[in-house]
């Protein structure tokens, strides 16, 4: 079992990188390998994933990352090829999500479903630390503008209305103020 590797950067794909650590070149799947300068020096925390046809690695940026990717792994329906897209967004907005049942926010990763994104609120809700307390998400205007879908909404309303809610404020607020305006 490996915890990190401390390697150069040899190769970036869309999928992976190749972490070089003392000749030897190790094939790491990550959220986001664009995030990664080639030819840079790097510590990846690593998961091994065994499986009867196939032995993966998989990378993460942060010790954070890959506690939430064991978590999501751990919950029925999320397997690693689900799960590591999603942490490509903000771990804590995930967090975040999680905690306050946004099904929305989850639902806008490849692959989560309805059902898969309640399996993972019922899972996981008040199981997950977050290093900030009392977050705010801070991309939530497309958070938004999905909700607002969901209500039914049509686009060219929305963009009326949104330049004129306040930043800053949580996603229940938003969502208020937008059908306070929306309402007028």
């Amino acid at each position: 079992m490996y915890e990190y590797i401390k390697g150069i950067v040899t190769e970036i794909s869309s999928q992976f990188i190749v972490v070089e650590n003392n000749s030897i070149g190790y094939l790491l799947f990550t959220a986001s390998p664009y995030s990664f300068i080639e030819g840079n020096e790097y510590k990846l925390y690593v998961y091994q994933n065994v499986r009867e046809d196939e032995l993966t690695l998989y990378g993460f940026s942060s010790k954070e990352q890959k506690d939430l990717f064991l978590k999501l792994t751990s919950v029925k329906g999320v397997g690693c090829k689900m799960a590591l897209p999603m942490l490509a967004s903000n771990v804590d907005g995930i967090i975040d999500a999680i905690e306050r049942e946004n099904i929305l926010y989850l639902k806008k990763f490849p692959k989560i479903g309805d059902k898969v994104a309640r399996q993972i609120i019922l899972d996981l809700k008040g199981k997950l630390v977050s290093k900030e307390a009392g977050i705010v998400v801070e991309d939530t205007e497309e958070e938004l503008t999905e909700a607002l879908k969901a209500l039914g909404y049509k686009p060219a309303d929305m963009k009326k209305i949104l330049p004129k809610i306040p930043k800053g404020l949580e996603i229940e607020d938003k969502i208020k103020e937008a059908l306070k305006l929306l309402l007028k």
